[in-house]
């Protein structure tokens, strides 16, 4: 049978050892077996009917039984070890669908071709392409499980969403009458050695403001100040560390500027591109008199001097540069209106962008945070994008409506969206502590207790399913989302190892 066509599955698919060369003699077998499966299935996120057939074939192949709800979420329902079945129900949680990058001039169609494999040293890479580990090897691990006979479990469902990497879309959507357990155990971190107890909400503000733009008698100077060569980054992975918000910078220049009446009149002020990245550059063009060139220029030396002083030892290429323009360049020639000027420049300047609060659950942990991520100007509107993320539902909305106050002050709409609810870190709890015995036992050596300042599926699953605990562990994966995503070996057989060590702690409760 052709890698293209493994979709249609039978059960003779399922052979006792992976096919690829790139997988031979690695253990454990059922997982990597299960893995190299998945990975010739094309499964882009929204577009999963071929590896949703593809496990429905696999649970029909082993007499399992199969749960959907209308958006696709699929529960394979697995029958319990002997002498197991009064154990709790325990779920096996992953995702579906994968982030579908590659390099230029690498020739593959994520529709029909399956991924390529490459191996160097202790990692499993693909040749030019993402390689879908995240989640396709938490997938593999959960069908393993559910075949593994040395591993005893009670009750298990294997709870399979689609849609989560546009945006949790099918833990969202989840019909709770498909899930029968109320103890989870996700399978979608990426830290050998950690167990994740917790993770972000997230919510989006959106501010806009309508325009309006004024005619100029004098002449004017037409310049562009630009913010560049700060490092952005991740909102949520990077957000505490000390980086510089390319449009907080600016927004800084100009508010400074106009303390010292200095008249810049702004036409276009527009920064960053992703609401989840923290903004890099932003660009600014303004009119401004010839007389008091001199005093912008001393209003741009200070504010590099004081960013700088602040973080410039971790932003080494930070610069502001100021450039004369030819009249009538790229874009609106008149400038905006002096009150439309200053809502937009005093609103960025005083919106909070970083750390709001800190985890009292877990040490280190930003609970709450936000991201000042875009601004744009157009010929009669601008709009400004923050993103908000925190563990605690209470905090992601009290901050969202901080930044409504704030933007009201200004006379600036707002409009919120709470994208998915946090999941609070509960350290107390009977799984973690569960697990963290487990690990420790296995492994003699304490586990790592951690909550990631991002999206995890298990906080709108606990929300969808009343009464549930739930725990998320992984193998070491690096480069997730990208062309460079790897796979560790070794973390992958002790993730399993631990994998089937709980299951079988679970199965005697």
């Amino acid at each position: 049978m052709s890698e293209a066509s493994t979709s249609s599955s039978t059960s003779s698919d399922w052979n006792p050892a992976p096919s690829d060369p790139v997988l031979e003699d690695l253990e454990p077998v059922l997982l990597w077996r299960a893995f190299d499966g998945i990975r010739r299935v094309p499964r882009p996120s929204k577009q999963e009917a071929q590896i949703v057939a593809h496990v429905d074939a696999w649970a029909a192949a082993h007499g399992f039984g199969v749960r959907a709800d209308d958006f696709g979420n699929r529960v394979i329902v697995v029958p319990a070890s002997p002498g197991c079945e009064h154990a709790p129900i325990t779920v096996l949680q992953a995702h579906l669908d994968m982030v579908c990058e590659k390099n230029a001039g690498i020739e593959h169609d994520f529709l029909k071709d399956p991924i390529r494999l490459r191996r160097d040293g202790d990692w499993i890479g693909a040749v030019g392409t993402t390689l879908g580990a995240d989640n396709g090897l938490g997938v593999a691990a959960a069908m393993a499980a559910a075949l593994d006979p040395d591993i005893q479990h009670g009750p298990l469902e294997l709870l399979f969403t689609l849609d989560e990497e546009t945006g949790l879309n099918g833990a969202a959507a989840l019909d709770p009458a498909i899930v029968k357990g109320r103890t989870l155990v996700n399978l979608d971190t990426e830290e050998d050695g950690a167990i994740y107890i917790g993770s972000a909400g997230a919510a989006a503000v959106q501010a806009r403001r309508q325009l309006e733009r004024q005619t100029v008698g004098e002449p004017l100077d037409t310049l562009q100040l630009m913010v560049k060569g700060l490092s952005g980054g991740h909102s949520g992975v990077q957000i505490h560390e000390p980086r510089g918000n390319a449009i907080k910078v600016m927004a800084r220049l100009l508010a400074m500027a106009l303390e010292r009446q200095i008249d810049v009149r702004l036409l276009t002020l527009d920064g960053g591109s992703k609401a989840n990245a923290i903004p890099r550059e932003c660009l600014a063009q303004l009119l401004l008199a010839p007389h008091q060139r001199a005093a912008l220029e001393a209003v741009v030396e200070d504010v590099r001097q004081l960013v700088r002083g602040e973080i410039g030892v971790h932003e080494p290429a930070f610069e502001i540069v100021v450039t004369a323009l030819q009249a009538g360049t790229d874009g609106p020639t008149a400038p905006l209106r002096s009150e439309d000027r200053d809502a937009l420049v005093r609103l960025l300047d005083a919106a909070h962008h970083g750390v709001w609060m800190m985890s009292s659950q877990v040490p280190g942990l930003v609970e709450t945070s936000a991201n000042l991520a875009v601004v744009r100007t157009e010929e009669e509107k601008s709009t400004a994008q923050f993103s908000l993320r925190s563990s605690s539902n209470e905090a992601l909305r009290r901050v969202a409506q901080q930044l409504v106050s704030l933007c009201r002050l200004a006379a600036v709409e707002a409009q919120v969206d709470i994208g998915y609810p946090g999941w609070a870190p509960d350290p107390s709890s009977l799984l973690v502590r569960q697990t963290a015995a487990v690990f420790e036992s296995l492994f003699a050596c304490p586990a790592a207790i951690k909550a990631v300042h991002a999206g995890l599926e298990c906080g709108l699953l606990s929300e969808r399913l009343t009464g549930l605990q739930a725990i998320s562990i992984g193998p070491e994966i690096r480069g997730a989302h990208s062309p460079d995503e790897r796979l560790s070996i070794s973390s992958t057989l002790r993730f399993y190892r631990l994998l089937g060590a709980l299951l079988e702690r679970l199965s005697t409760a």
